[in-house]
């Protein structure tokens, strides 16, 4: 169950919230949140670009976001898809799903281990998720540790005016 922290500054409360990890690893980034599923393999191109035309956020980019989608849509052919974006820097920061995924976590296991980099790989409980999707565009920490992961949702910045 999440919690809500603040952090003693004027701008809005930061949102811990606690996950599984599915594959485990650090990472910063700037939430892209899907409106449906994604397959890498059709749905994302080598560059990172969503490609899918059918989906709500085509032409949206992953690389270096903390991508954030209720769920995977298919193929086996996403984990090498998913791998290669990895390994070429094309692919996003992290995960956060609403329910695990063999086929995601495998490519971010063969990134890993072939190519040396991490793509921590976190499912929430539908309520957090929920607050997750609801919190605005600041910076995503997530920090997926062994048995359970930390997402930190930083207050968007607010500017004077």
């Amino acid at each position: 169950m999440g919690e809500l922290t603040s952090d003693g500054s004027d701008s809005a409360a930061t949102a811990v919230l606690t996950g599984r990890t599915v594959f485990p690893g650090e990472a910063t980034g700037f939430p892209l949140i899907l409106d449906a599923p994604l397959s890498f393999w059709g749905g994302t191109d080598l560059t990172g670009r969503i490609v899918d035309e059918h989906h709500p956020q085509r032409g949206a980019v992953v690389t270096g976001r903390v991508l954030v989608l209720p769920k995977a849509r298919g193929s086996s052919s996403s984990s090498s898809v998913l791998a290669e974006q990895i390994r070429s820097g094309t692919g996003p920061a992290a995960l956060v799903l609403t329910e695990p995924d063999a086929i995601l976590m495998l490519g971010a296991w063969v990134a890993a281990e072939l190519y040396g980099h991490r793509l921590p790989i976190v499912v929430l409980a539908a309520a957090d998720y929920d607050r997750l999707c609801a919190a605005g565009p600041g910076p995503v920490t997530i920090d997926a540790g062994p048995e359970h992961a930390t997402v930190t949702v930083a207050a968007a910045p607010r500017t004077s005016g």
